[in-house]
């Protein structure tokens, strides 16, 4: 499907007959005063800048940010292979499809969508006929299995076959983190059906998964996401991750932008306003993309694939470009400046542009190699910049604003606890979610909490927690009474409130050890037994793909194998520290490796009391 003009999106004849229909925004229009988007668009004046302190920025981030990419700026010459440049992809009956020339040494996800589109269980509504399928059935065959364990990953379907055989996890599309009651409950209501095996989880890119489900219910799952303004649509495998922007956008006191117009506006490009989006299903792999609202850089744009930094350029508003971010098992990379500035009327054809040139020229061999990163390398910074420039309609892309509006020395906040608004007389709550795993009964108490004492709306974080914006301070002291926030907790607290995990052994087929309840148990025994003068950011991932970003935190823990005092295999972590978040945002680096985990907690004291300030309490 060729996109005609960006906003007005042309959905190909099948998709008429999709009983999906497009996606709601989420209500918070009365508080922030301003309109929604319409698709691929921004409203005029949407950026205005927030806070008289955008303009103290000294050292652009923007222009800072170069870290491992340093070399990409030194190596910036258009390639000599003109055929290099070749798109490598073509339209095949209205599916962008690797062309023949371009199939040699591809990597074994390239060849499933060769084999069969995997879009056509969404457009063609095979999802119905797979789901009438007994499971035993789809999976006596390798196109069935290709089925569940790869295709239903663009509908965001990710079977669970070495943990939890015939169920599957669920990940939505969530732009900005911002969700409303009624969708909170409908989840609730999805993973209450199946009891012990079902569960939700607050991502790291302000998204939820739910967990537990049997492929029969999806077509009623995504009939009921429809009713309530929901889609789990491109959410996996080779389409663009959740838009991340401001947790607390239109609502923080001291915002450069409210970024929900521009991610609404970029969700609506993104999946075609929840029918899909044939001309971006086909990348050589995931693609991440924020919106940066605020000094605090909540949106940690240095390890995304594209980042939008607010600048101002000849009194116009807009963004400079940071690109090419991301974490692998074999590569870590921090984004680095395009040099590049788009207003905010071209927000949507600029992602539209580079996702396009990601998409013609990615390389398609093996997958720790098909990142957007790995392409900007081999192309040079100004070749990949050029190839991104001629794909816009104007053809034109301005060079970067000589300053960004991101003030370098501010000090990043907390979400968490009591903080009031901009509105007057209203403030948000940020309530801790342990290590971001959710049951049914916490989900409708949160549904219950946002209508009783907010506007019926909650924001997630990258750090897995919720907020609770719009409450009244009068209302404040009794929702800190509430039974699920004393148990969860509003205020942080050295260790606990700042852990990250991702999902672990207890799920994923690609975690080597379980991290959700040992990070937890771990951390609570740390704080039981020494004393802090700071909090201290701890991530778990469960292996080296680094879902919960380890490279970002103080101190990260990465899922390996170790050897114990008998010499026999034992679960373990490889130690990472020194990431930083915020203005002075950059990777940490691997310190120690092989620590087998009963042995984790007096090495982790020791880095604590060295590095951090902390005690051993008496």
């Amino acid at each position: 499907m060729m996109i005609q003009s960006v906003g007005r999106l042309q959905a190909p004849p099948q998709f008429q007959t999709c009983s999906v229909s497009e996606s709601k925004s989420a209500p918070f229009s009365q508080f922030s005063g301003l309109k929604i988007a319409a698709p691929g668009k921004l409203p005029k004046n949407s950026l205005t800048v927030a806070s008289s302190s955008a303009a103290k920025s000294s050292s652009p981030i923007s222009q800072r940010i170069v870290a491992q990419g340093a070399a990409t700026e030194e190596a910036a010459v258009v390639a000599e292979d003109v055929s290099r440049l070749t798109p490598r992809v073509e339209i095949v009956d209205g599916y962008w499809r690797l062309k023949p020339e371009f199939r040699q040494s591809i990597n074994p996800a390239e060849k499933t969508k060769l084999e069969d589109e995997p879009m056509k269980l969404w457009t063609e509504r095979r999802i119905e006929e797979l789901a009438r399928t007994p499971f035993a059935e789809i999976d006596s065959s390798k196109q069935g299995k290709d089925d569940v364990d790869i295709r239903l990953k663009w509908l965001g379907l990710f079977h669970r076959r070495k943990h939890q055989y015939g169920r599957f996890m669920m990940r939505l599309k969530l732009p900005n983190g911002v969700t409303t009651s009624e969708q909170t409950r409908f989840l609730a209501s999805v993973i209450d059906k199946y009891g012990a095996e079902g569960c939700a989880d607050v991502t790291t890119r302000q998204n939820w998964q739910i967990r537990g489900l049997v492929l029969e219910d999806v077509p009623a799952i995504m009939d009921g996401f429809a009713r309530v303004g929901l889609t789990s649509i491109q959410s996996g495998m080779d389409n663009v991750r959740n838009a991340v922007g401001n947790p607390i956008a239109g609502i923080d006191p001291h915002e450069i932008i409210d970024t929900r117009p521009a991610i609404m506006a970029l969700n609506d490009y993104i999946i075609n306003r929840g029918k899909g989006n044939l001309s971006i299903t086909n990348l050589p792999r995931k693609w991440n993309v924020c919106v940066i609202g605020t000094h605090d850089l909540f949106e940690h744009p240095h390890i995304n694939d594209l980042a939008y930094i607010p600048a101002m350029k000849d009194g116009r508003m807009g963004f400079n470009l940071l690109v090419g971010g991301f974490f692998s098992s074999k590569r870590d990379a921090e984004a680095i400046p395009l040099d590049a500035w788009v207003s905010e009327d071209d927000v949507v054809p600029l992602c539209k542009a580079m996702l396009e040139a990601f998409r013609d020229l990615g390389y398609r061999g093996n997958r720790q190699k098909c990142r957007m990163m790995w392409l900007i390398d081999e192309l040079g910074i100004e070749a990949f910049r050029a190839e991104v420039e001629k794909r816009l309609p104007s053809q034109k892309l301005e060079r970067a604003a000589e300053k960004d509006l991101l003030d370098t020395s501010w000090k990043r906040r907390d979400l968490l606890g009591v903080h009031p608004q901009k509105q007057l007389g209203l403030s948000f709550v940020g309530i801790h979610v342990p290590v971001g795993r959710l049951q049914a009964a916490d989900m409708y108490e949160f549904a219950r909490i946002a209508d009783e004492y907010g506007s019926g709306e909650l924001r997630l974080t990258v750090e897995q927690n919720i907020i609770v914006p719009n409450v009244p301070d009068a209302k404040v002291s009794q929702l800190l009474q509430e039974p699920l926030v004393t148990r969860f907790g509003a205020q942080p607290t050295p260790l606990v409130t700042n852990l990250v995990s991702c999902t672990g052994k207890q799920f994923c087929g690609m975690a080597i050890i379980e991290t959700k309840n040992q990070a937890l148990a771990i951390t609570k025994e740390l704080e039981a037994s020494m004393n802090f003068t700071k909090p201290v950011r701890m991530h778990w991932t469960g292996c080296p793909n680094s879902c919960a970003q380890v490279q970002v935190a103080d101190i990260g823990f990465m899922g390996t194998m170790a050897r114990d005092e008998n010499n026999k295999p034992t679960d373990g972590v490889d130690i990472f520290l020194g990431g930083k978040v915020g203005a002075e945002s950059h990777l940490g680096e691997k310190v120690r490796t092989s620590v087998p985990i009963k042995d984790l907690i007096p090495v982790v004291q020791e880095i604590l009391i060295e590095r951090f300030g902390a005690t051993l309490k008496a």
